[in-house]
């Protein structure tokens, strides 16, 4: 699983850079405009999931800031929301890089924002989830892209693998 889960966290580096690229290309105003997604606009999306990262990797390392809202807006422009986002991969990657199975294999506890009780799980399962939550993400940051007229993106886990992660299909 660790393997699996270092090419998560450089998938993840990967295909927030193309949203990111994406979204460079939008006016200030298209950029805020509320088009549905469950935090309205692609700033609103973005911003959520910077802010949820955040608050996973203080939960699994016990360093950071964590935000205390869901919704929290962390950074109003695009260009400081990209280099914290940027930061914030690399975070992820480096803690990813320094889990071992041991630790993988043990049980996690956290409080959630949304319902103060203590829940203990395995950590495995925990970071399935963190990965899983960004992807479902940066979906609706896609489909918000589109919809404000911008061409699709590719962001397929496997058009990674067959362009900047094909060390992760090396035996």
């Amino acid at each position: 699983m660790l393997k699996q889960y270092r090419m998560f966290a450089d998938y993840n580096r990967w295909a927030n850079a193309l949203v990111y690229d994406a979204a460079s290309e939008l006016t200030e105003a298209e950029f805020h405009d509320d088009r549905g997604a469950f935090f309205g606009s692609l700033a609103g999306t973005l911003n959520h999931l910077l802010t949820a990262d955040r608050i996973w990797m203080k939960r699994f390392t016990g360093h950071g800031d964590a935000p205390v809202k869901l919704n929290s807006l962390l950074h109003d422009d695009l260009a400081s929301l990209r280099r914290a986002r940027q930061v914030e991969d690399q975070r992820i990657i480096d803690w990813v890089n320094g889990l071992d199975e041991t630790t993988l294999a043990g049980t996690f506890t956290y409080t959630p924002i949304t319902q103060p009780i203590e829940i203990t799980q395995p950590l495995w399962a925990a970071v399935s989830h963190f990965f899983n939550h960004q992807t479902h993400h940066r979906g609706q940051c896609h489909t918000t892209l589109t919809a404000l007229g911008k061409p699709s993106l590719v962001l397929d886990l496997v058009y990674y693998l067959r362009a900047d992660g094909k060390q992760w299909l090396e035996s």
